[in-house]
């Protein structure tokens, strides 16, 4: 329900635009409760309110064991003082029509789909986007913030409570920091109004080094240098009392001083972060996308020496991160230090300046670990990725290489995305080189001709921005194989410049797998298949969490190597990147190996699933029009084949044969479902 808020009174109450909800709850502040505009008298009892609290914002009924796990340590009679306190959480909340707790045997749930809850209001501008929210809806959202999370509502001897309450008063509080920093941004560049939000947002996150050299230089933009010389000596002495170095801050009023004149601070772009001196370890000539990995917690009761995984799980993620090498990853010891002065994920990604942190928690319990992993975007705090992987202790305990490349995996797969989509919403003429390759990325899988010449363009726009950019290189690579693959130029003279793009990526880069990842795809496509798996294999040796290497080995062995470890890199590319845009293709590649292993029934369903992917280009659906004639499935096949037909009347297995150049044995293969597609 979309909501106008006006300024809060002491009875913090709002107006809609539609009809009045019959529920209001609001947790920003004091946790309070009104039914039809009339305040609600709450029990005394602190486990009543905080039962209230966590029902009111869980998204899914909760179990009795984890309601009573979660308020009681080691109580006498969990179960009973559970019902009491639901006796008392249903008296509060009396509504004979609807009552909102409701009970489904072992759960329970506070239903309030139709009521205004605060936290969800703001929960969901997260997601949306609060960098792209309009100053309207930014100003309503101000003013839903009355204080911290549950204020005064904290338990002794509840541990889990006390955890889940600090872990979402972190997140509403960034949360506030962004609405702030956003209605800074776009406040008038001379209003007192904008040093307003900046002194609110510096009083959330007085470390972040963005908002202090915000506010810096709004005040040499208005001639106020001694009130500027007062603040940044204010922000040294913080700084320094944390051991953090202050020099940039310094660096930052010298400039700002000296470009007073000509420096707008509402000309800078939301979204786009601030250059940082040198001397910060995160500004890099050039751009990459930057993240911090937080220590993880350990969330185990009575946990004695049970730290071995939370303390190991992070330093394996940033060492994986680090050889994709398309990202700028911050040093162990750095963010170490920031979690031994209790800075948490986002005040940490905040003083650090990163484009996103990982957070997350290893919890053991009745012979089981559960890893939970989150990734947020710092400056919007948006939850871009969050994923719990549950296991056996046992088998965690022997899966922990598997379980780590799965997590980076999806984090380089989720980064990529959401850079690919950020580049999309900036005109060309302003991409940095960063930019123009996610640019790049998101037209090159789109596979048909006209995107893969967009892609091409920018590609050669990042390597002509940034000589030194690896990624680059590769991207263009990739541009030139498509061609030479779909046969959209010359063959040969596309295959030469993928081969002469990839060199110039491990020139540049020789330790980046995407550089030997496009040098062993174009070698392939020259026909020179062991040096191929050569290059493949030393890509997933750098970096055994690079999705894309384990597909391109898939691919090579299923056409002319060894089939089952074709399947075997396949199914590995999946677990690594299970929403990949080359998921269709690396799909394909497993088709083709289960040909080659007369498995044609398996063949079938898997290229017919990679068929049906929206980017699937004609070879795909060719190959799966085979596999189908291979399963004896003919009218299916058929239908395939008359839908490649109407697009390309002209289109034979030769033209899989010649594109893919397989192995006599499946070239036979493929040779046999053509006769039986072309039989009545």
């Amino acid at each position: 329900m979309e909501t106008n808020v006006e300024a809060p009174n002491d009875s913090k109450r709002l107006s809609w635009t539609g009809a009045e909800p019959h529920w209001v709850v609001r947790m920003l502040g004091p946790l309070s409760i009104s039914r039809d505009g009339v305040a609600i008298s709450l029990p005394a009892s602190r486990k009543v309110r905080a039962l209230l609290g966590y029902l009111s914002l869980a998204p899914h009924p909760v179990t009795r064991s984890h309601l009573c796990e979660l308020l009681w340590d080691v109580p006498n009679d969990p179960r009973g003082e559970l019902r009491w306190c639901l006796s008392k959480v249903r008296s509060v909340l009396a509504n004979p029509g609807a009552p909102p707790l409701q009970t489904f045997g072992d759960t329970v749930k506070l239903d309030l789909a139709d009521s205004f809850v605060d936290v969800v209001e703001v929960a969901r501008a997260a997601q949306e986007g609060i960098n792209r929210l309009a100053p309207e809806r930014l100003q309503a959202l101000s003013l839903l913030f009355g204080g911290d999370f549950l204020e005064g509502l904290e338990i002794d001897r509840s541990p889990h409570f006390q955890g889940w309450l600090m872990a979402q008063r972190r997140r509403f509080r960034s949360s506030h920091t962004v609405v702030l920093e956003q209605l800074a941004l776009s406040a008038p560049a001379e209003s007192d109004q904008q040093l307003d939000y900046l002194d609110r947002w510096l009083a959330l996150a007085p470390f972040d080094r963005r908002g202090n050299e915000f506010l810096l230089q709004a005040l040499a933009r208005r001639g106020r240098i001694r009130e500027g010389e007062e603040r940044l000596a204010a922000a040294i002495s913080l700084f320094a009392a944390e051991d953090l170095d202050p020099t940039p801050l310094r660096d930052a009023w010298r400039r700002a001083k000296g470009q007073r004149t000509s420096t707008s601070l509402t000309a800078i772009s939301p979204a786009a972060p601030l250059a940082l001196p040198s001397d910060s370890g995160i500004a890099m000539a050039p751009r990459r996308a930057s993240i911090a990995v937080m220590p993880f917690g350990d969330r185990t009761l009575g946990k004695g020496t049970w730290t071995g995984m939370a303390g190991g799980l992070a330093h394996d993620i940033i060492t994986r991160l680090a050889k994709l090498r398309s990202l700028f990853v911050i040093a162990q010891g750095t963010v170490s230090a920031l979690h031994e002065r209790s800075f948490g994920p986002e005040d940490a990604g905040r003083v650090l300046n990163v484009d996103y942190i990982v957070s997350g928690s290893v919890r053991r319990q009745k012979g089981r670990v559960t890893i939970t992993v989150e990734l947020a975007e710092v400056r919007t705090a948006r939850i871009v990725w969050r994923e719990a992987f549950d296991h056996k202790l046992n088998e965690a305990l022997l899966a922990l290489d598997e379980i780590g490349d799965r997590i980076v995996g999806s984090l380089a797969d989720e980064i990529e995305t959401n850079e690919r989509n950020r580049a999309l919403l900036k005109p060309p003429s302003s991409l940095d080189a960063w930019e123009a390759y996610h640019r790049g990325l998101w037209h090159i899988y789109r596979f048909n001709r006209a995107d893969n010449e967009q892609a091409q363009r920018f590609f050669e726009m990042a390597v002509r921005l940034d000589p030194t950019f690896s990624r680059a290189y590769a991207g263009l690579s990739f541009a030139h194989f498509t061609k030479a693959f779909q046969r959209w130029g010359e063959r040969k003279e596309e295959v030469a410049r993928a081969l002469e793009a990839a060199g110039h990526s491990l020139l540049v880069d020789e330790r980046d797998p995407a550089a030997h990842w496009a040098m062993g795809r174009a070698l392939w496509l020259h026909g020179r298949h062991e040096q191929s798996l050569a290059e493949l294999e030393r890509a997933v040796s750098l970096s055994p969490s690079f999705a894309h290497g384990h597909y391109a080995l898939a691919w090579v062995h299923a056409a002319s190597g060894d089939a089952r470890i074709a399947v075997k890199s396949s199914d590995q590319a999946r677990r690594l990147s299970p929403f990949d845009p080359l998921l269709f293709s690396v799909l394909t590649a497993r088709a083709a190996a289960l040909v080659r292993l007369r498995q044609f029934e398996e063949a079938a369903d898997c290229a017919v699933t990679a068929a049906a992917h929206p980017s699937a280009h004609i070879h795909i659906r060719g190959i799966a029009a085979h596999c189908l004639a291979l399963a004896d499935r003919r009218d299916e096949a058929r239908a395939v084949i008359a839908g490649i037909h109407k697009q390309h009347p002209q289109y034979r297995v030769e033209d899989i044969l010649s594109t893919f150049n397989p192995s006599p044995d499946i070239e036979a293969l493929f040779r046999q479902a053509a006769e039986r597609i072309r039989c009545d």
